[in-house]
């Protein structure tokens, strides 16, 4: 059925353009006789249509015109076109030549492509307005009125984009840009500057805004928001940059407005040249790649071309949706999916020894914090800290070159057994850099945006079903990044370590928990009437603060902004063949996995879960 109606849309687009042809070459006589041809000229214009239509027919097919779908002709097309017409002219003048034949005036030769080009590319032109709304927009009266606040490539690839929609009708562009006022982008005007909106939100009757400034500053796209809700008018905006980057979606992909855009930064500046020097080529291999740090790496690292990245992953689906996602995006990047345990010796040696990776980067880790506090705090120790140890130390027997630890701000003052694994983790690869020559870097950072098991995901889900949305205290505060800033810092901190340091991530501002769900709700449209906050009391192992450094640390500044080196203390001697010792037995209680933390990591204060506050409260009793 579908070849079907190919072959009638071809045919059809083919009878149109020889009747073009047709009408072109006796246009052509008509015009250059005043639409008075003389009767000896009549017939020769005549007669020589037998042989003029199927030789330009002819051209058409060879030149493929039919391939593309008028509705979507573009430049592609309308250059086809015009080699189509030249070389239909050029066979004309060569017959006539060739035959002396005399009565075909010159002038109809420059006049017959020129009027051909117009006939077929003005058609396609007319059809693709009609079809966009262009020519007749009563099919759009009741779309939606939009605005789009941006008037760059990204406002250019929306456009493009929305003329196809039936729901909206883009009425005007607001841009800050004082050289762009007045100017049009796909017919569309730039009608005022971002401060502009809440004014012409009522005089254009506007039902939404959609913010295109991917690459502006963080705070320009913020201030865009805040005029949004000052209009009332509903906003959605186009990816974030580092999504773009990340190859997750395309730029004209439209969504709501998320808490990811409030709390969001500034694109990072990476040193591309530099990254792909060393990355390009080379083996890659990331620990946890299936998980939400080490996904987004795998996808960061692949930008840059190695010749083969190993994912190593312990869970099959997650390593498999990430296999399957890299699939579809034909790289030439050899991917390697590996199941496997960072706890087996015999497993990451027999990897290592097959790929010899150049560089391995360690993401998998056990990283909830009360799940490791309560019951499994024998289960976190051994993963986060074994784990560590024995992929460390593969990579240092298989002269893997850079080994880069994903730490967190939770190994500062640790209070639960989770953050205090991640410093013992810290202080085994600070072990292993005195005695070998594999070059070790630790990468610290606080709380992604929408990780797997965060707060953000959690709101979402109680938001959706109603509330009420749980928070543990009113005072509670985190450091938030989004995932592909962290991964991309990552890579930058691993690219400038020479071995042994510690790096911290530029986090920016504490956001308050509480502030965070009350964002959470307005964006989804509801009232703190709606859904209401509860709040829950401390769980085991959390604090109300986290911490960038340890008090016993200082940092130095790096050649990169959002890059600080701590000056931590030096590892316990010693400490590997302790531990050696310690991981000897099978299992552990917990009280005991804690007293031996605390033997290893002297800042480490466990904390029992705090209270629950006295009253359930909405958000409002806060």
């Amino acid at each position: 059925m579908n070849n079907l109606k190919a072959f009638g849309r071809n045919f059809t687009a083919f009878a149109h353009d020889i009747l073009a042809c047709a009408l072109a070459w006796i246009a052509a006589f008509l015009l250059r006789f005043n639409f008075e041809v003389p009767v000896e000229f009549q017939a020769s214009m005549w007669s020589k249509l037998l042989w003029i239509v199927p030789a330009q027919a002819a051209i058409f097919w060879r030149l493929s015109l039919y391939r593309g779908l008028w509705r979507y002709a573009s430049i592609t097309d309308f250059r086809r076109i015009l080699v189509a017409a030249g070389m239909g002219a050029t066979t004309i003048a060569f017959v006539l030549f060739f035959f002396q034949l005399r009565e075909t005036p010159r002038s109809t030769l420059i006049l017959y492509p020129i009027l051909l080009s117009v006939l077929m590319g003005g058609s396609r032109i007319l059809y693709r307005a009609w079809k966009e709304g262009h020519l007749v927009r009563l099919s759009r009266l009741d779309a939606k009125r939009v605005v789009v606040l941006g008037a760059g490539s990204a406002a250019a690839r929306l456009l493009e984009t929305v003329a196809r929609s039936e729901d909206w009708l883009v009425v005007g562009l607001l841009d800050d840009d004082s050289g762009k006022q007045g100017r049009e982008i796909h017919g569309v005007k730039v009608v005022g500057k971002l401060d502009d909106l809440p004014r012409l939100a009522q005089t254009m009757d506007l039902a939404l805004a959609v913010i295109a400034l991917p690459g502006q500053a963080h705070g320009v796209r913020k201030r865009a928001i805040a005029l949004c809700r000052e209009a009332d008018v509903k906003v959605m905006t186009v990816p974030s940059y580092e999504d773009f980057v990340s190859g997750r979606v395309s730029l004209s992909a439209v969504r709501p407005v998320e808490v990811d855009d409030l709390l969001g930064r500034d694109p990072v500046q990476l040193d591309d040249s530099g990254l792909r020097q060393w990355i390009r080529g080379s083996v890659v291999m990331v620990t946890g790649a299936g998980g939400s740090i080490g996904s987004e790496l795998c996808r960061q690292i692949a930008r840059y071309e190695p010749h083969t990245l190993v994912l190593f992953e312990q869970s099959e689906f997650a390593l498999y949706t990430i296999e399957q996602e890299f699939s579809q995006r034909q790289l030439a990047t050899r991917l390697v999916c590996i199941l496997g345990d960072v706890k087996d010796d015999d497993r990451l040696n027999a990897v290592m020894a097959q790929w010899r990776p150049a560089a391995v980067f360690h993401a998998a880790a056990y990283k909830h914090v009360p799940m490791v506090e309560t019951a499994n705090a024998w289960e976190g120790v051994r993963n986060n800290v074994l784990g560590t140890w024995r992929t460390a130390r593969a990579a240092a027997a298989h002269g893997v070159d850079k080994f880069v630890l994903i730490s967190t701000d939770k190994a500062v003052n640790p209070t639960s057994v989770m953050g205090t694994s991640k410093r013992l983790a810290e202080m085994i690869c600070q072990s292993l850099q005195t005695t070998s020559r594999t070059r070790f870097v630790t990468v610290r950072f606080g709380n992604v945006l929408g990780s797997t098991g965060s707060v953000i995901p959690k709101f979402r889900d109680q938001i959706a079903a109603g509330g009420p949305v749980t928070v543990t205290h009113q005072d509670m505060t985190r450091y938030f990044m989004s995932i592909p800033e962290a991964s991309q810092l990552v890579l930058q901190a691993g690219l400038m370590g020479k071995g042994g340091e510690i790096f911290i991530l530029d986090m920016g501002e504490p956001v308050k928990i509480v502030d965070l769900a009350r964002e959470m709700i307005r964006l989804s449209g509801l009232s703190e009437e709606d859904i209401r906050i509860v709040f829950t009391g401390l769980r085991p192992g959390e604090k109300l603060f986290e911490e960038v450094l340890a008090d016993d640390e200082a940092t130095l500044p790096t050649p990169h902004p959002k890059l600080r080196i701590a000056r931590s203390r030096d590892a316990t001697p010693g400490l590997q063949e302790e531990l050696g010792r310690w991981f000897e037995v099978v299992t552990r209680g917990d009280d005991e996995v804690r007293e031996a933390l605390q033997r290893w990591v002297p800042e480490y204060t466990p904390v029992a879960g705090a209270p629950a506050v006295d009253a359930v409260a909405s958000s409002r009793a806060a």
